[in-house]
C-alpha cells in the first residue's frame, strides 16, 4: 500500500490571497471611511463597524476552515465547532454595545465628569 504525496502549495496560496485580499479591504476601509457607510447608522453603530465586524467573523471562520481542517469534516462537526463560537462573539458584542451604550447615558446626562 503506497501513500501519494499531494502538495498544498497552491492551497496554502489561496488561503493567503483571500485572507490578504479580506485585509486590504478592511485597510482600504479603515484609511478612506466612505460617508455612506461612515454617517449611516444601526442598531446604535455605524455602517462601516457593522462591515469591520462581518469582514473579521469571516477571516476568523476561514481562517478556522482553512488551517483547522474543518472543510473535510462532517457538516455537524464543524457546526458543533463553529456555533458556540458565534454565538459567544454576538453575546460579547450584545453586553459590550448594551454596557457602553449604558455608560454613555450616564456620564452625558449626569454631573459626573468625563475624567478619562
Amino acid at each position: 500500500m503506497s501513500h501519494e504525496h499531494v502538495s498544498n502549495t497552491g492551497r496554502i496560496w489561496k488561503v493567503f490571497g483571500i485572507l490578504s485580499l479580506v485585509t486590504i479591504v478592511e485597510v482600504v476601509l479603515g484609511i478612506y471611511k466612505p460617508e455612506s457607510l461612515h454617517f449611516n447608522h444601526l442598531l446604535g453603530m455605524n455602517l462601516l463597524n457593522w462591515v469591520f465586524y462581518a469582514l473579521t467573523l469571516y477571516k476568523a471562520y476561514y481562517i478556522v476552515w482553512a488551517f483547522m481542517h474543518l472543510e473535510g469534516e462532517t457538516s455537524s462537526l464543524r457546526w458543533s465547532i463553529v456555533s458556540p463560537v458565534i454565538f459567544l462573539v454576538l453575546y460579547l458584542l450584545f453586553i459590550l454595545l448594551t454596557e457602553g451604550d449604558y455608560i454613555y447615558g450616564v456620564f452625558k446626562d449626569s454631573i459626573i465628569k468625563w475624567n478619562f
